[in-house]
This record gives C-alpha cells, sequence and structure tokens, in this order.
C-alpha cells in the first residue's frame, strides 16, 4: 500500500473517531463511566501527531505502531482493547502470503479474523455480550464473503459499512455481560454500546476511503 493510502486511511480513521467525542461520551455515561469519547479522542489526538511517521511505515508496521499509541493513551477498558486490535492486525498482515493485484481481500479477512480472536481473549468476550465484537465480527464475515467471491472494492465497501452500521444499532438491544454496563444488567438494555459505535466509526472511515479509489 502507498504512504498516501496508509496517511489517508489513519487521518480518516483518527478524524472521524475524534469528531465524533462528544456523542461517544454521551453513550458511555448511559452505560459506564462517560469518558470513552474523552479517551477515544486523546488517542486519536496522538494519533494524528505522528501522522507522518506512520504513513512512511508499511502498512503492517503502521498499524501496530497506532496499536501502541492508543496502548498508552486511551484510558479506561477500551484502550487495551483497541490497541489489541490494531496491533494484531498489523502483525498478521506482516505474515500474509503475497496476493495478486486486487485479490488482497482474502489476507485482510484472514488479519481480521486474528485481531477479533486478540480482541476477544483479551476481553473475555464474544458476539452477544454487547461490545466492539459484535461490530467487528459482521464486518469479518462480509469481508470474507468478499473475498471468497470477488467483486468491485466499493461495492464491497458499501456492503461493509452497510454491516457495520446496522451491528451497532443491534446492539441497543443487547444486554451487557461484559464491561462496566454489566453492572446495570437490564439498565444495559435500549442504549447502544459505545465501543461497538467507535469501532464502527472507524470501518466507516476505512470504508469511506476505499470507496474513493
Amino acid at each position: 500500500m502507498t504512504e498516501v493510502r496508509t496517511r489517508r486511511l489513519i487521518e480518516a480513521v483518527a478524524s472521524r473517531v475524534i469528531a465524533a467525542a462528544d456523542e461517544l461520551t454521551a453513550l458511555d455515561r448511559q452505560t459506564g463511566d462517560g469518558d470513552h469519547g474523552t479517551n477515544m479522542k486523546l488517542g486519536c489526538e496522538a494519533v494524528l501527531a505522528q501522522l507522518e511517521q506512520l504513513a512512511s511505515r508499511p502498512l503492517p508496521d503502521a498499524l501496530r505502531a497506532v496499536g501502541n499509541i492508543l496502548q498508552m493513551k486511551v484510558g479506561g477498558a477500551s484502550g487495551p482493547l483497541f490497541a489489541a486490535l490494531f496491533v494484531n492486525l498489523g502483525k498478521s498482515l506482516a505474515h500474509a502470503p503475497e496476493q495478486p493485484p486486487g485479490q488482497g481481500v482474502q489476507s485482510l479477512a484472514l488479519a481480521l479474523r486474528d485481531a477479533v480472536a486478540a480482541v476477544a481473549r483479551l476481553g473475555k468476550s464474544e458476539p452477544g455480550c454487547k461490545t466492539m465484537l459484535d461490530v467487528l465480527v459482521p464486518v469479518q464475515r462480509v469481508l470474507e464473503t468478499g473475498g471468497a467471491a470477488p467483486e468491485r472494492a466499493a461495492d464491497l465497501a458499501a456492503r461493509i459499512e452497510a454491516a457495520a452500521a446496522d451491528a451497532a444499532e443491534a446492539t441497543a438491544a443487547m444486554k451487557a455481560t461484559r464491561g462496566r454496563a454489566a453492572y446495570l444488567g437490564d439498565g444495559s438494555i435500549g442504549h447502544v454500546d459505545p465501543g461497538a459505535r467507535s469501532a464502527q466509526i472507524m470501518v466507516a472511515a476505512v470504508c469511506g476511503v476505499l470507496r474513493e479509489a
């Protein structure tokens, strides 16, 4: 991936999360400590502060570096989880076999599968627990179908973005069984999970860049 594309991807993801900080904080006030948006904003601002350096690296190295920044800068439970997502994405992509031009979807799907598994292990969670996994797993499944039956990048990006949006909204109907929201029991029902919403925002940002290509 070119330096320009890496830069655009990182900048888009971080900027979109920063712009949504107030929304994420409002969501977290309903079921958590109310600091998710602030924490994610601080982490993404730190990422943007190193954007030029990050963009000069191969994508796998850049992703690992982003994860390390989030680990250091994002507080609460979300920091280690989003850090694990980016670090393991980078690790998996670094070891992915070379793909012919236009056929990298399969490698990305496998890398996301590995990253999602790492997040699940760290958070001792699974889909249905009302967490970021409830967005990441549906996205990974759509990505796998795109690798198995190749389609135009713009079409696949649109399907992924729609799946992420639907999945984030679906967390409102779930009862939280992990994280601080779990202490609310049935009181967590009716509220979108802020971690899931953050994951959806990131996915939408990536899909937007891919559609521009």
